[in-house]
């Protein structure tokens, strides 16, 4: 049987394609406009006006045209990288996650909870997840020494991780994009997002726990084998948690701290605490300042804290790529004057739907298409800009639409084969894809199900 040459293509290629295509659509798509207050449009303004149809200068401008209008955001996200670049070459982190390794010994089943809270507190605030590379090597072979399988070291990482994402809380890449787009503060929803967290990490854990308890009774429950997928790894060579590595662990989490506290909107809780109001250009700011900070306590020399910030914002330049590329089909849309239209249509074919199936449906929208754009940061800036001015209309607050969008997004590339994230770790340890699916099937379906319910609260309550 001969191999297929099929190769899912980009996720550049696919926002330069449906630029093309929403081009094509100015032509064909009657313009018309809403009338707004306060950048929402109001229900029965549409009106219809001169069309204003897109050529191939329009397609070739669009992208650089995205840039412009989402340069905030493109900026902010260069600033985490380059923190995050900072923070991972002093150590601390690898120096953390090895004290607890070594104190734990013999102990190791309570390794599962505390990395996977660990874990997921990273993916929940700062997108945790593409970073978490570094950790199979140095953790399948923790596990496979106390008498588990390749599976629990992966999962112990990619779910505890990937829930975090999914109940992504203040996450700078999923949230705070999405929330900027949807003209919401990143403040707004966190209390639903804060319990959705809580319950999908406990679900994880137990569900890690239990399928790790069960492969330590007997090693035939093993869906790989126990002791499949060992990479050796000396754990003398791990790096020392010195003072000075405490204490800048304990500003990188300092630093998130006052990024939370910043973006809460306190005056509009009612809760008699300072409102900063903070947004991308003081959270820019602050991480700038962070990882320069950290990175003199580290004692490198100025020059050394200038490569490595720049190195870390390089790391996520295909991530500004994506912003804007997607943020400039949005500006084609505009300029062609059919995004109202669009939400026109949208607008009469959900006439009727209440909160609760406009918010449900939303989420299994954004299903299919987190597989066909895996970047949460590109997918955000392509599809919110439309979908929360829809939510207006069904009586859904911006903050809703986003949960719905990082939820379907994170449960998806918990399990997508177009994830670089879940390849890679099943790659490390061995693990054929088919047996991942096989393991964690049960748990997504769990997932689903509970993300539903979460949504339909949310709707109802809000």
């Amino acid at each position: 049987m001969k191999e297929s040459k099929f190769r899912m293509p980009t996720a550049y290629t696919i926002l330069f394609i449906l630029i093309i295509l929403v081009a094509v659509s100015t032509w064909i798509i009657p313009a018309g406009t809403y009338e707004y207050e306060n950048d929402v449009p109001i229900t029965g303004t549409y009106h219809e006006i001169e069309a204003n149809p897109q050529g191939v200068g329009a397609v070739l401008k669009a992208a650089f045209s995205g840039f412009y209008d989402a340069v905030d955001v493109c900026v902010f996200i260069l600033m985490v990288g380059g923190f995050l670049g900072v923070v991972m070459k002093t150590g601390a982190v690898d120096a953390g996650v090895g004290t607890v390794i070594r104190r734990l010994g013999g102990r190791e089943k309570w390794l599962i909870p505390i990395l996977m809270l660990f874990f997921g507190l990273g993916g929940s605030t700062f997108g945790m997840w593409e970073e978490t590379m570094a950790f199979y090597p140095l953790l399948i072979p923790v596990f496979l020494a106390a008498g588990y399988d390749a599976v629990v070291g992966i999962s112990v990482i990619l779910l505890g991780a990937g829930t975090g994402v999914l109940s992504s809380t203040v996450n700078p890449f999923a949230t705070g994009i999405a929330a900027g787009f949807a003209g919401v503060s990143l403040g707004d929803g966190i209390l639903l997002r804060v319990l959705q967290w809580i319950v999908f990490e406990s679900a994880a854990i137990w569900f890690v726990m239990a399928y790790a308890a069960r492969v330590k009774k007997n090693p035939s429950k093993s869906v790989v084998g126990v002791g499949a997928g060992k990479i050796q790894v000396s754990m003398e060579d791990q790096v020392p948690f010195t003072p000075k590595r405490k204490v800048i662990m304990t500003l990188f989490a300092l630093v998130f701290l006052v990024m939370i506290y910043g973006v809460i909107p306190f005056d509009e809780m009612g809760l008699p605490l300072p409102t900063l109001g903070w947004w991308f250009p003081e959270l820019s700011a602050l991480f700038l300042v962070g990882g320069v900070i950290i990175g003199f306590i580290d004692g490198q020399r100025e020059d050394e804290v200038a490569e490595t910030f720049v190195a870390g914002c390089a790391d996520l330049l295909g991530v500004g790529f994506i912003i804007g590329v997607s943020r400039g089909i949005t500006v084609l849309m505009n300029d062609g004057n059919i995004t109202g239209t669009i939400l026109h249509w949208g607008e009469n074919a959900l006439a009727g739907a209440g909160a609760v199936t406009f918010t449900l449906l939303v989420f299994l929208i954004y299903l299919p298409l987190s597989v066909l754009i895996p970047s949460s940061s590109g997918l955000a800036t392509l599809s919110v800009p439309i979908l929360a001015p829809l939510g207006q209309f069904a009586g859904v607050g911006g903050a809703l639409v986003v949960t719905a969008f990082q939820s379907a997004s994170g449960l998806v590339n918990m399990i997508t084969p177009t994830a670089a994230v879940v390849m890679g770790a099943l790659a490390l340890g061995h693990v054929p894809y088919d047996k991942w699916i096989k393991y964690v099937w049960k748990l997504i379906l769990y997932f689903l199900l509970l993300t539903l319910v979460f949504l339909t609260a949310g709707a109802v309550l809000g």
